[in-house]
């Protein structure tokens, strides 16, 4: 059973990066991204996507915060990919040099990229990136959404993202981080997220109605919900 959406701001984000709080709300985020399964959904999907690609790959993450999550996903799927072009879109991002240093060691070539992702996606660009999102989505709602949707879709040739599901049993969970350990930063924005998750084909009903896309949605793992785009070749 799911009920009506809400989006709140939550604490992360107006905290300095290298605020203490700040510091551990990120190292919690690692553990709730592991519970999740994040890994695993986000990687299964991109697997499809580019497995079968023979030509050098841009690959865009947005909201990468300290990059992480995808490095995770690289180190078990770089060997059955083809080279990537990372870029690391954050308007702050926190990735450390040494986690640089291990996408580049897995044959890939990554920047960082400091914008707002409206900005980004405004600029023209002849190359269509495959774009992943972990836990950004759910940050916006009513016509930022609409627009952040349509950016996406127009800039991508495909798009994975792996979002809080908004159901009871999440609720339930996200009051009960604190058993885990989590700071009161993670606590409240995990309330938060769960509140502003998505649900049903939520996410379907807003991309573009086209046939040129597969489109899939569907509820994953326990408390994550999943959709991905994938543009038909031509």
């Amino acid at each position: 059973m799911s009920f009506a959406r809400r989006v709140e701001p939550e604490l992360l984000d107006a905290l300095s990066p290298d605020d203490p709080r700040a510091i551990r709300s990120r190292k919690d985020l690692r553990r709730i991204n592991r519970f999740m399964a994040a890994h695993s959904l986000v990687g299964t999907s991109l697997d499809k996507i580019l497995r079968d690609s023979t030509k050098k790959v841009r690959l865009l993450e947005l909201g990468a915060g300290d990059g992480e999550t995808l490095l995770r996903i690289a180190r078990r799927h770089a060997a059955d990919w083809p080279k990537i072009h990372l870029q690391l879109l954050d308007l702050q991002p926190v990735v450390s040099r040494q986690t640089l240093a291990k996408f580049r060691a897995l044959g890939w070539s990554v920047e960082v990229v400091c914008a707002d992702v409206f900005d980004w996606l405004a600029q023209p660009s002849e190359i269509a990136p495959v774009i992943v999102a972990n836990l950004f989505i759910h940050h916006f709602e009513g016509e930022r959404l609409q627009t952040l949707i349509d950016g996406i879709a127009t800039r991508a040739c495909a798009f994975v993202c792996v979002e809080p599901r908004r159901s009871r049993l999440a609720l339930t969970f996200s009051h009960l981080l604190g058993v885990i350990g989590c700071n009161d930063v993670t606590r409240h924005d995990g309330v938060t997220s769960v509140r502003a998750g998505f649900g049903a084909a939520e996410l379907t009903g807003l991309w573009p109605q086209s046939k040129e896309w597969n489109l899939h949605e569907c509820s994953a793992g326990l408390f994550s919900h999943r959709f991905v785009a994938v543009k038909k070749r031509v």
